[in-house]
């Protein structure tokens, strides 16, 4: 079977082997494929393989070989699902290859947010240590986490490896989910409505499924709950977020800081409302990104392409 790749560079740039699906036929590797590129670089293939190259409906009715697409991602809002149902085109995922990672990255972003340790770095090159007149100096309040209470919006498999790393620092746990009874044996944490959430919350940190119910979620009425020294955590999706209304509460003082992994356009405009924002810090969706993380990825790509052609297809979503 012959076997496309559509963009295959943010998995792999280059220091992971693709043997393991190139040993399952023909295979074409793109690091990236333009929207107009799309339906030529497919062709005849029966398997392709996307991140974020859009499969909708229009181009599933143009490529009558196609028999499988697996998205190189867990989330697979990049395929029309009933147009692969109508023609019988099988489409898998890959589910939790990336939660330590991207619990990693919460904590990373938060340890950065409550602990200051670049901006100390950068004090201590300029000389500021050496000028002080004490063994110690501090440019900025720190902040222990101990004792302080962490919303976690979601609480899904990331959700509560969350919970279990905040549990570690002493944080008192607050829960917001769609299904608070799936876990009535979980004492840990306390189960919240979204409102209590964001005013009882010391950090607030999302990890919900993008949903028209829960698209800019946080926006200026929540915001206005939230005490002014909380912190807003994401790593979910940028669309959880109004974020020109968090822009205004940072700048404004209205909370303390942002730790934002995701934005609603990727990448972004200039002058995008959080870049440069106060006290808030903007990573390039790297949260998932780790060696070990896309190492997985490959893994589980391959073996669900491999499981197809046995004709036993795995994690599949449509």
């Amino acid at each position: 079977m012959r076997i496309v790749v559509l963009d295959g560079y943010t998995m792999n740039p280059g220091d992971l082997d693709w043997s393991d699906l190139t040993a399952l036929g023909e295979c074409d590797i793109h690091d990236r494929t333009e929207p107009e590129d799309i339906l030529s670089r497919i062709g005849n293939a029966e398997i392709v393989l996307t991140n974020k190259a859009v499969l909708d409906a229009e181009l599933i009715s143009q490529l009558p070989r196609l028999r499988y697409i697996g998205v190189l991602a867990t989330g697979y809002n990049v395929v029309d699902l009933e147009a692969a149902r109508q023609r019988n085109i099988v489409v898998t995922n890959v589910p939790s290859y990336s939660t330590a990672s991207v619990v990693q990255m919460v904590f990373a972003l938060l340890l950065e947010l409550t602990q200051k340790v670049a901006l100390h770095d950068k004090l201590v090159r300029k000389g500021r240590w050496e000028e002080c007149p004490d063994f110690s100096f501090t440019a900025m309040p720190l902040t222990e986490l101990a004792g302080k209470s962490l919303g976690i919006v979601g609480y899904g498999e990331i959700g509560r490896q969350v919970a279990k790393v905040a549990s570690a620092f002493g944080m008192e746990l607050l829960v917001h989910t769609a299904h608070p009874e799936k876990y009535e044996e979980d004492k840990s944490v306390n189960f919240v409505d979204l409102d209590t959430l964001f005013r009882q919350g010391d950090v607030i940190s999302l990890h919900c499924p993008l949903t028209d119910d829960t698209k800019e979620m946080v926006n200026e009425e929540r915001i206005a709950l939230m005490k002014k020294s909380a912190i807003l955590i994401n790593t979910g999706r940028g669309a959880l977020v109004d974020e020109y209304a968090l822009s205004d509460a940072l700048d404004a003082k209205e909370i303390a800081g942002a730790g934002i992994d995701v934005l609603s356009e990727e990448p972004p405009r200039t002058h995008h409302p959080l870049i440069g924002a106060r006290n808030c810090f903007v990573t390039p969706h790297i949260a998932w990104a780790t060696r070990e993380a896309r190492q997985r990825l490959l893994e589980v790509a391959a073996a669900n392409v491999k499981a197809f052609i046995d004709g036993d297809p795995v994690n599949v979503v449509s």
